[in-house]
């Protein structure tokens, strides 16, 4: 018989543990009660189903996903092709296909950009950043 899986709650302690992070600690970080957190982590109480709000803030606390503190896969969209606006760009430019594809990525509003031109400024935008990393 396989072993029954972790819940959310032994995540959590898990994650809190090895990160040596104390209950009380979480708490204040979390802004959650120490009493809520202990009932979570050990299943029992009214705390086993605790909201995304909750766990948002536990796992920005512990510096991990959502998907961690579930116990599941990050959910990516994957987008199948970059947009023809942008591979007109890249071809005239002449840029890395590495380079393509973290453009391909950027959305600002909700909306990738529609023109060449766009992703040119974009991207030497992004370029003339890089001085800033120094």
């Amino acid at each position: 018989m396989p072993a029954p899986a972790e819940t959310v709650g032994q995540r959590i302690k898990r994650f809190r543990e090895e990160t040596g992070m104390t209950v009380s600690q979480l708490a204040a970080t979390t802004g959650l009660s120490k009493s809520y957190l202990s009932e979570l982590e050990s299943g029992k109480g009214s705390a086993q189903k605790p909201s995304a709000e909750t766990l948002y803030a536990i796992a920005k606390a512990l510096g991990v996903a959502m998907a961690d503190l579930l116990g599941k896969p990050v959910l990516v969209e994957a987008d199948p092709k970059p947009p023809t606006s942008l591979l007109t760009f890249a071809k005239r430019a002449k840029i890395p296909s590495s380079d393509v594809a973290m453009l391909a990525n950027i959305k600002f509003r909700g909306e990738k950009p529609k023109t060449p031109e766009r992703w040119a400024f974009i991207y030497q935008a992004i370029k003339n950043s890089a001085a800033m990393d120094k």
